[in-house]
């Protein structure tokens, strides 16, 4: 006992490493540190090794003391040691040294001086910088994370030294990353306890960035080291943390900046939410883009109930990110991110006319604004166009199929929602999966138009293209007007002219392909009669006659040869013939506009067809109109204050496009004259008819209208039964009925095979094979047996009866019929 107390009062007897670190303390802390002293203590280290961990106790032993005395000049200096003496020594013993050296950082960051704070961040980040040699299974950094966290949060009332605390928290936690994001030993820091406060405080700095510029001073007083902030520093730690993710590690890393976003309501303003995600979507790697979609999509799901404002916002940074994303990829569910769009676009449409949620809120129920959902349904339509433009064509393709098969449409396998809610719902649909589908066709480029549009998508298109609301018609045009127009020249064709000089228009014309030409002899005459069907509306404007010459310029230009002129030629007249017959008594505007509408289309395909007297005769139509009628030019009717006529009914030949004179001057230049000279009539179709229809009842009745129109016996039938409610009923339960007779057959034939013994099914089909057999031959006699002669005898040559007929190997075929 008496030999401790000596050694630890008299100075020659302590040990050699306490003496060396005494040394490097000066008398008075001022002066700094010894460096003599500290490079005879640095040798002395590595001379041996096994007494580093002594040292680094030492020192902490002195530096807790000096902390709790507040004699903050040793303090430094203590850590001005640690430092060299960390930064000079790699060795296995390493670890135990750093063991004190983190005790004595970590002493420093609880202190509640701004100064040691710093001081002990600055020390921590200089280890961070160590690569080490050998791995550490026990080290833990939980406290410095939760420390620096704090940190960057700090409300300390001096702006100067928040700000640097603050910056010392982001360093702080740079250091940490840096430290165990790439060694599997460490501390997991991807885990969620980590990730929700580093992230956060991150986000947390860089939301303030416009508060930082601001108490800035001017750029020219300004050194480079001071430029630096707060903002800036955790923007580049947010990008070297998400740089470091690996695809396992995605998920923990967006989800805290998902629930920041929503815990500081974010979202609206979302100007910081896009900023946020554009910085994550370039600093991860690309392949991995579609996971940070993917926890968007499953985000904004998971707000379908929050306001209109929320939701547009998450919509507004997926159609950011989509862009960014395009790179790498939409994931592998590609449909089922158009499916969520489109299921919260139902959503909101609901919301919007019930006006409320469908169910209670804490606090009462939540009141709908029409006018925010309806911005989040703009913002829906628009991410929905920002999605597909990064899709290849054939992924379009699909999307768009997929789109039009929800659009709800009457047909004669589906109703529609009936009463007065149910057709607004339908309405509101329509129109917002077509302006999807519009964003969807913007910019689309196909080489093979058959296999981009097939014909499940293009019926369903066209049928929506006859309904009652004038709004959809125009969608159905625009879209058919995008998938066409692969040159873009539609701009070109937006305004209703008869331009004497089409060259003036710089027009893009290519050589229909074979791909092109298939696809008009499949789809030409639907085509057709879609759009002349659609002339017939009343209540078609200005804007619907202005997408039908487009679309008729551009079919000219795009998919057009010799035959689909021809036809689009015999179209065009039929127009002129609708108006001027009027049997369907449409208003003085849409007559007129009928009239021009064909004077235009027919002044651009005489100047594209380029023969002389085609030409010639328009010209001349169009010059007499001038004089005569300007009511029935573009120029007099799709003008602000149209000039419109009531004396359409009286008419001179020499102001209407004759068809006779086109079959004529055409058919001398090789086009088909006959086929010129026949007047179009469109074929109506059930679909045509059904387009119209609203509900389920009146579906009922057309089908059995057209059965009873179709019917062989329609003369000798009676009156067709009045349907009800109670017909309806009887109907349905017959058809039950029905079902259950069937299925109980079917059940009878399935036990009998898996029970009946061999010999029985056995002698049950062979008796089945038989009369099969016998009706066969019955049928082969008949059509082998040859004709009878006049006399009902077929005569030999030396005048006898012939009874049998001749062999069919015997027989004596056409070409044509053998192969």
């Amino acid at each position: 006992m008496e030999a401790a107390s000596v050694c630890g009062c008299c100075g020659a007897l302590r040990p050699r490493y306490k003496r060396l670190v005494d040394n490097i303390f000066p008398e008075d802390p001022e002066d700094g540190l010894v460096k003599t002293n500290m490079e005879k203590l640095t040798f002395y280290a590595l001379s041996a090794p096994e007494k580093l961990d002594r040292i680094g106790a030492y020192l902490s032993e002195k530096l807790i003391r000096d902390v709790s005395r507040h004699r903050y000049g040793y303090v430094c200096i203590a850590m001005e040691a640690l430092d060299q003496l960390l930064m000079a020594c790699h060795c296995q013993s390493i670890n135990l040294f750093v063991e004190s050296f983190l005790k004595m950082v970590a002493k420093l960051l609880e202190s509640e001086k701004p100064d040691l704070q710093i001081l002990g961040t600055n020390s921590f980040v200089k280890f961070a910088n160590i690569e080490e040699d050998t791995p550490s299974y026990h080290r833990s950094y939980d406290f410095f994370v939760s420390r620096f966290s704090e940190m960057c949060h700090s409300s300390h009332d001096d702006a100067d030294i928040r700000t640097k605390i603050r910056m010392s928290g982001i360093k702080g936690l740079q250091g940490v990353v840096r430290k165990t994001v790439n060694d599997e030993l460490q501390a997991n820091i991807w885990d969620p306890q980590h990730m929700d406060k580093i992230v956060p405080s991150l986000l947390f700095n860089l939301q303030h960035a416009e508060e930082a510029e601001s108490r800035s001073p001017s750029p020219l007083q300004t050194t480079e080291k001071e430029k630096e902030n707060p903002a800036e520093l955790a923007e580049r730690c947010l990008r070297e943390l998400l740089g470091r993710a690996a695809y396992g590690n995605i998920k923990n890393a967006i989800k805290p900046v998902l629930i920041h976003l929503d815990n500081h309501s974010l979202w609206e303003p979302k100007t910081f939410a896009i900023h946020c995600f554009k910085i994550i979507m370039y600093s991860i790697q690309p392949q991995h883009s579609h996971l940070v979609i993917q926890q968007l999509l499953s985000h904004l799901d998971a707000n379908s109930k929050s306001a209109a404002t929320v939701r547009a916002g998450i919509v507004e940074v997926l159609s950011e990110a989509a862009v960014i994303a395009a790179s790498g990829s939409v994931g592998p569910t590609v449909l089922e991110v158009f499916n969520t769009l489109l299921r919260q676009l139902r959503l909101s449409i609901d919301y919007a006319l019930t006006g409320s949620y469908d169910c209670a809120i804490a606090g009462g129920p939540k009141i709908i604004k029409q006018h925010e959902e309806r911005m989040f349904q703009e913002a829906i339509i628009k991410t929905t166009g920002s999605f597909a433009s990064t899709l290849p064509t054939y992924q379009r393709s699909e999307v768009m199929l997929f789109i039009m098969s929800k659009v709800p449409l009457p047909s004669l396998h589906h109703s529609l929602d009936t009463g007065k809610a149910g057709e607004n719902r339908n309405r509101l649909t329509q129109v917002m999966l077509l302006k999807s589908l519009l964003q969807v066709s913007m910019g689309f480029q196909c080489s093979n138009m058959l296999t981009a549009l097939p014909s499940s998508f293009l019926d369903r298109l066209l049928s929506a293209a006859l309904m009652e609301d004038p709004e959809i018609r125009l969608f159905v045009l625009q879209i058919l007007i995008s998938f066409i127009d692969r040159h873009g020249n539609k701009h070109k064709f937006q305004t209703i002219s008869t331009i004497s000089d089409i060259s003036v228009l710089k027009l893009k014309v290519d050589k229909c392909s074979r791909q092109d030409t298939v696809f008009m002899k499949k789809h030409a005459q639907h085509l057709y009669r879609h759009i002349y069907l659609t002339c017939k509306e009343e209540t078609n404007s200005r804007v619907h006659y202005e997408a039908l010459y487009c679309l008729l310029a551009l079919i000219s230009m795009e998919l057009a040869n010799e035959e689909v002129v021809v036809d689009l030629i015999r179209l065009v007249l039929a127009m002129q013939e609708l108006a001027q017959v009027n049997e369907d008594n449409l208003p003085l505007y849409n007559r007129c506009a009928l009239y021009a509408l064909g004077a235009a289309y027919l002044n651009l395909i005489s100047q594209l067809t380029t023969v002389p007297a085609f030409c010639q005769h328009i010209h001349e139509v169009i010059e007499m109109r001038q004089k005569e009628a300007p009511y029935l030019l573009p120029e007099g009717v799709f003008a602000e204050k149209p000039r419109l006529s009531r004396n359409l009914d009286r008419l001179g030949p020499e102001i209407l496009f004759r068809q006779s004179k086109i079959s004529e001057v055409l058919g001398g230049s090789g086009y088909n004259s006959d086929r010129l000279s026949t007047p179009y009539v469109p074929q109506l179709t059930d679909e045509d008819r059904l387009s119209k229809r609203k509900s389920i009842g009146e579906t009922i009745s057309l089908q059995v209208e057209v059965e009873s129109r179709n019917s062989p016996e329609k003369e000798e039938r009676a009156p067709a039964e009045e349907i009800t409610y109670e017909t309806l009923k009887k109907a349905i339960v017959d058809s039950v009925a029905v079902e259950e007779q069937e299925r109980e057959r079917r059940r009878q034939v399935v036990e009998k095979f898996q029970k009946a013994p061999f010999e029985e099914i056995a002698a049950h089909c062979g008796a089945r094979a038989t009369l099969l057999q016998s009706k066969l031959n019955q049928i082969f006699e008949i059509t082998i047996r040859p004709p009878p002669s006049p006399s009902g005898t077929i005569t030999a040559a030396y005048g006898q009866p012939q009874g049998h007929s001749i062999p069919v190997y015997e027989m004596k075929f056409p070409d044509l019929c053998v192969y």
